[in-house]
């Protein structure tokens, strides 16, 4: 960590898949440099972003100072506050002027998904590329969303800026063009300084895990494609253990073997490991602890403590059985697993669409997370149907789908306009979204298991739908499908649909899914179960370590069972890696 904090750059860039620690490491680094007197700012662009849990302050869009760090301040980019803010400059100066006729189509125009993005990014820019604000820090580091969605942002400042000079009409799903064109000078400065190695040394946070090392990998290689090739990899979490407690074993063999088998690409950048903390890190205290590099101590009695505990956390749990059977008792219907990055959504969906499939049901299991795996699931059943939302192929398909739908009934002018409108780097969101869709409507004769993106993404595309509908409605000529029509209504009904909220018993993992049940609940939508998933309280390890971090879980659980569901199922940590039947078995 020392080696790492002494070539730190004015911008650092976290990314990584969900839940690898990637808040945990930015907050540690930027505490370690605002105690060494460096005037630090912390920005998250994770619209999921727990800053404020991590560093204990409540934060706010602008930056705040840190309570207890001198020098550090820090703050949340909302895209959603921030869509409003941008909406309003480019409504405002129009009101009372114009008629109300006019403001309201302009309103309209401006309530995309495309918006909420544009807005985003414009205030990630500023941070990156406004040289007054720039030069007002020391550091300015960047907390990122999830990967998936980091190489999207990194992406838009080119494609933006492709967009602005193609653009020939003035016209765009964001009003119009010359609104965009006066950030050009701003996005050519953030592609400058990310691509400046001299500026810029990006992070890759892993898991001592192949399947994250794996993302990291890939992340590494696109990201250097895009010219940010200062990079250095931390693998967080490393346990290490000499003891015959067999989970130990099993866990610190996994962690070496995962780290020994790193692809050659991250062989090349330097790298940090991070020990095992088994009580979380959340506050100042946890954070420094991580830079000082101290190793978690062992306390007498924990195995007892947690047996005890245990046994009274675990009266009122469901069981996976009963679950299931729940499933089967509607015949059919939409089951979908909702939650932090990281968590195992994608594990959880996989074990639920293959006991259904294996119990005679027809199941199609589904993914919107152009991150997640599913090659591994054994296709010999006959019930059972895989498919992936692949963005690049919804996105041809929409776009070749609505100009075949306007050709001859638009004018070469309009034609024109149109295929510039299908060319903004956010129609692929609107694409994902009609074919999301379109996978709901097959529940009706079935049982589709979806797999959703982690819990930003998916906030965006529930709280979008009605923007998303616009959307597609304004190209389609009217001829909207009933998928369409009849997707939010579907959601909302809790015999068609069954979410499940699926955690770590871990603080952040656990307030994040209670948020998204919150948002859920006010948009008239109630989580059928919640899943902690990757428990190390129910592998009766006797390793301190392990059962030190099965304790602090039981808080979590309790937590969970008492306030948040009566219908809480669990899962075990298992040694194997989760990639074929047999392992996902051992999950119930």
């Amino acid at each position: 960590m020392k080696n790492l904090l002494s070539k730190i750059p004015q911008f650092l860039f976290f990314t990584g898949k969900g839940g690898v620690g990637k808040t945990s490491m930015s907050c540690a680094i930027s505490v370690a440099l605002a105690d060494e007197g460096k005037k630090v700012l912390l920005i998250s662009t994770d619209p999921a972003s727990n800053l404020d849990e991590v560093l204990n302050t409540k934060l706010k869009s602008t930056p705040v100072q840190v309570n207890k760090v001198n020098n550090l301040f820090a703050m949340n980019i909302n895209p959603v506050v921030a869509a409003n803010e941008y909406k309003e400059k480019m409504v405002g100066p129009y009101r009372g002027i114009l008629p109300a006729e006019a403001i309201n189509q302009m309103e309209e125009q401006l309530s995309g998904a495309c918006t909420v993005e544009i807005a985003g990014f414009n205030e990630f820019s500023k941070y990156v590329g406004d040289e007054d604000i720039v030069s007002s820090y020391d550091h300015i580091i960047l907390d990122t969303a999830p990967t998936g969605h980091t190489l999207r942002l990194l992406a838009l400042p080119s494609a933006w800026n492709d967009f602005i000079a193609d653009n020939q009409t003035g016209s765009s799903c964001l009003g119009p063009v010359s609104g965009l064109s006066e950030y050009k000078k701003l996005y050519d400065n953030v592609v400058e300084n990310l691509k400046d190695k001299e500026k810029t040394l990006l992070i890759l946070v892993s898991r001592a895990e192949k399947l994250s090392l794996l993302e990291a990998s890939n992340a590494s290689d696109e990201l250097k494609q895009q010219g940010m090739k200062n990079q250095h990899l931390v693998i967080n979490g490393v346990f290490k253990s000499t003891d015959e407690d067999e989970i130990s074993k099993a866990f610190s063999l996994k962690s070496k073997e995962a780290i020994s088998s790193i692809s050659s690409n991250l062989q090349n950048i330097d790298n940090t490991e991070i020990g095992f903390y088994p009580n979380g890190v959340v506050g100042v205290k946890s954070l420094r602890s991580i830079v000082d590099e101290e190793i978690a101590g062992e306390f007498e009695g924990v195995k007892e403590a947690l047996s005890s505990a245990l046994e009274i956390s675990l009266h009122g749990v469901n069981s996976w059985e009963n679950l299931i059977k729940s499933f089967e008792a509607d015949k059919s219907g939409l089951i979908m697993t909702m939650g932090k990055g990281g968590v195992g959504k994608t594990t959880i969906a996989s074990m639920i669409a293959s006991t259904l499939a294996k119990r005679g049901h027809k199941v199609t299991l589904s993914t919107t997370d152009p991150a997640a795996h599913l090659e591994y699931i054994q296709q010999d059943n006959e019930n059972l149907i895989i498919e992936k939302i692949d963005p690049k192929v919804e996105t041809k398909r929409h776009v070749d789908d609505v100009i075949s739908k306007n050709v001859n009934k638009l004018s070469a002018d309009d034609m024109a306009l149109l295929k510039e409108e299908l060319s903004s780097p956010c129609i692929e969101e609107i694409a994902i979204f009609e074919a999301f869709a379109k996978t709901v409507a097959k529940a009706t004769d079935r049982f589709v298991v979806l797999d959703t993106a982690p819990t930003g993404h998916t906030l965006l595309l529930l709280d979008a739908s009605s923007a998303y509908h616009k959307e597609v409605l304004k190209n389609s000529n009217n001829e909207i499908g009933d998928e369409l029509t009849s997707l939010i209504p579907r959601i909302k009904d809790n015999k068609f649909t069954k979410i499940l909220l699926v955690s770590l018993a871990e603080a952040t993992p656990t307030h994040e899914a209670k948020d998204l049940q919150d948002d859920l609940k006010r948009a008239g939508i109630t989580p059928f179960s919640w899943v902690v998933n990757r428990s190390f309280a129910l592998t009766n390890s006797s390793n301190n370590l392990l059962c030190q971090k099965g304790l602090n879980e039981l808080k979590y659980i309790n937590e969970i069972k008492n306030d948040l569901s009566s219908n809480l199922v669990l899962s075990p940590w298992i040694a194997q890696e989760i990639n074929n039947e047999e392992t996902l078995n051992k999950l119930i």
